[in-house]
């Protein structure tokens, strides 16, 4: 069985695979594989997220051009295939919502630059938060990344890392109280 031929769903393994055909020979074989696999996901993501079908569907259709395009750029060792589509998707609806929303007002130069004070204060927050996300584990540290920092839904991100939702919801809930502790809040 070819990794073409692989029933769907798709493991993390065979997704790279299919994006490394892709970016490498631009086939097309291994893109209907992907479709097949991530298109239905995708318009589900968009549609818990309160978008009407049509535009559910056509955001879903505009991530697998996308991945058709830009996939020379998919770094497996940066991201897992999953996680690399569905930031493709949220960066889609997020530039969707901008067109809609119209450009944004435009606000005196002094209004947009912040403090040194202000500065200082983000810089150490960043820091601290690094140094919290640093004491988790590496399957902790990727539900919260995934969760919080992509936006992911939990019943997504079950997907993704081919999971159960309760694990996912349990590492959450885990780390949250492990980046509690590091950070000293109540």
């Amino acid at each position: 069985m070819s990794a073409v031929d692989q029933p769907s769903p798709l493991d993390a393994a065979a997704q790279a695979r299919l994006i490394g055909l892709v970016a490498a020979a631009r086939d097309r074989q291994a893109f209907a594989a992907l479709f097949k696999h991530f298109a239905p996901r995708l318009k589900a993501f968009h549609l818990r997220a309160g978008l009407s079908g049509g535009a559910a569907e056509e955001l879903a259709q505009e991530t697998m051009l996308m991945l058709w395009r830009k996939a020379e750029s998919f770094d497996p060792a940066r991201a897992g295939a999953a996680t690399w589509v569905y930031t493709i998707t949220r960066n889609l609806r997020i530039d969707q919502a901008r067109r809609q929303r119209g450009p944004a007002p435009q606000l005196p130069e002094e209004e947009f630059s912040p403090s040194p004070e202000a500065i200082t204060l983000e810089s150490e927050q960043a820091a601290r938060m690094r140094e919290a996300l640093a004491v988790l584990s590496g399957e902790q540290r990727r539900v919260i990344e995934l969760s919080f920092f992509s936006d992911t839904p939990h019943a997504a991100i079950a997907q993704v890392l081919n999971l159960p939702l309760g694990t996912v919801k349990s590492r959450i809930r885990l780390a949250l109280v492990r980046l509690r502790d590091a950070l000293g809040a109540d």
